[in-house]
């Protein structure tokens, strides 16, 4: 493993008096309150759509989601008390709990394997340990970069990083789970762009990944089998992987075979029409016409039942979330606070933009949920604990300035 940079490592200042640290609402000023206040209102939003979506599908509890909100508060809570500072130094420790997590589906006595992926465990429930690694991936991603002080202009550091975040990435594959890889890699990306890398470097490094995605079909053509007469099996992407980027490429190609999903989610959408057709009314949904509804098609649920004007209303609810959580960004005073900050951000984004592209045709079709509104327990704990990494920036920056927080430990 390569080794970490000694110099600028992170020193925080003491921990202010327990007395005079600030409660939990009180002095922190208004970005936090906006924040939270736009978090809550989008919570309830995303309740109410999942509601809708549950009550005519017997596979989904809405007991359960609301279970799923009880527990993220509580997480919510416990990560807004903890000083995020406290983290700063922790590079190592988040990421062999990374590896922890993401590898444990492939114990032979938990490990769950379903819808031709090894993603799950059971330990009393059934858990998704990829999802949960979303948190340590942000905390992992932003204490790495922030060693640099803001400025990763060396090439052979850069490298050196890129190769760490990639860690988490690799072991996903393993499972494989493409949609939650894409979300790791977007945090790395995010933070490596607000961490001070060289945009060369970025650019050069966007440039090879889509080359190495073009290598993998090109090698996969010489790779595959016939695993019966006419029926090909590929061993590098799974064959619905293949599927699903070539209904993107031509979405009407096959609209009652691979292209069905995509057909009946535009269906759905654009019967919605300007006001919907009302709550528990989507026929798209109700009729099994549209698949996964609860998770990662409800987008076209909300659209169906609410239409364009419910539509406008959760974007509305996304952009205000965005921008006050970029104010608490440009707020903080250190660098590994504000790269905790816009890594969550741009996690939101891409799986914001990328799970309603998909159901427009904009986007190739994956397993990436909607934040704060599609069916899991899981997801949902995970977007509260990203809600209380920001509230604890909030809370608990310091006034040192960003990189006055760093020194040389020589």
């Amino acid at each position: 493993m390569a080794e970490l940079p000694q110099i600028n490592s992170v020193h925080v200042a003491p921990a202010a008096p327990r007395a005079s640290r600030p409660a939990l609402l009180g002095g922190v000023g208004g970005s936090l309150l906006w924040f939270l206040a736009v978090a809550a209102l989008l919570v309830g939003y995303g309740l109410v759509v999942c509601w809708s979506a549950t009550s005519t599908n017997a596979d989904f509890s809405f007991t359960r989601q609301l279970a799923g909100v009880a527990g993220g508060l509580v997480i919510m809570a416990l990560l807004w008390r903890l000083d995020y500072r406290r983290l700063a130094n922790m590079t190592i420790v988040f990421l062999v709990i990374n590896v922890v997590l993401i590898l444990s589906p492939h114990l032979p006595v938990i490990g769950v394997g379903a819808k031709g992926a090894q993603s799950w465990i059971k330990i009393g429930m059934q858990v998704q340990p990829g999802e949960f690694a979303k948190v340590t991936v942000v905390l992992f991603a932003a204490s790495l970069v922030s060693r640099y002080g803001g400025t990763l202009e060396d090439a052979r550091e850069y490298c050196k990083v890129l190769g760490l975040l990639l860690i988490p990435f690799l072991c996903i594959m393993t499972q494989p789970d493409l949609g939650t890889g894409l979300v790791y890699l977007f945090i790395a990306a995010t933070t490596l762009l607000m961490g001070g890398a060289r945009p060369r470097y970025l650019v050069i490094t966007l440039l090879a990944g889509i080359a190495a995605i073009a290598a993998v079909f090109v090698i996969d053509e010489f790779l595959k089998y016939e695993k019966s007469p006419g029926v090909y099996e590929y061993r590098l992407l799974k064959n619905y992987q293949r599927s699903r980027l070539l209904v993107f490429l031509n979405p009407d190609a096959d609209t009652s075979g691979d292209g069905y999903n995509l057909a009946q989610a535009m269906i759905a959408i654009g019967s919605g029409g300007l006001f919907g057709k009302g709550l528990l009314h989507g026929t798209q949904a109700t009729y099994g016409y549209l698949p996964e509804a609860p998770t990662d098609f409800i987008f076209c649920v909300l659209a169906e039942e609410l239409g364009f004007v419910g539509v406008v209303a959760l974007l509305a609810l996304y952009i205000a979330l965005i921008m006050a959580a970029l104010r608490i960004a440009r707020e903080a005073d250190d660098l590994f606070g504000m790269l905790i900050v816009c890594a969550v951000v741009g996690m939101w984004l891409f799986q914001i933009l990328e799970n309603i592209g998909m159901t427009c045709g904009l986007m190739p079709i994956t397993g990436i949920p909607l934040p704060f509104v599609s069916y899991g327990s899981s997801f949902m704990v995970v977007n509260f604990a990203m809600l209380g990494l920001i509230a604890s920036v909030c809370t608990h920056h310091n006034a040192l300035g960003r990189k006055g927080a760093y020194a040389a430990t020589h």
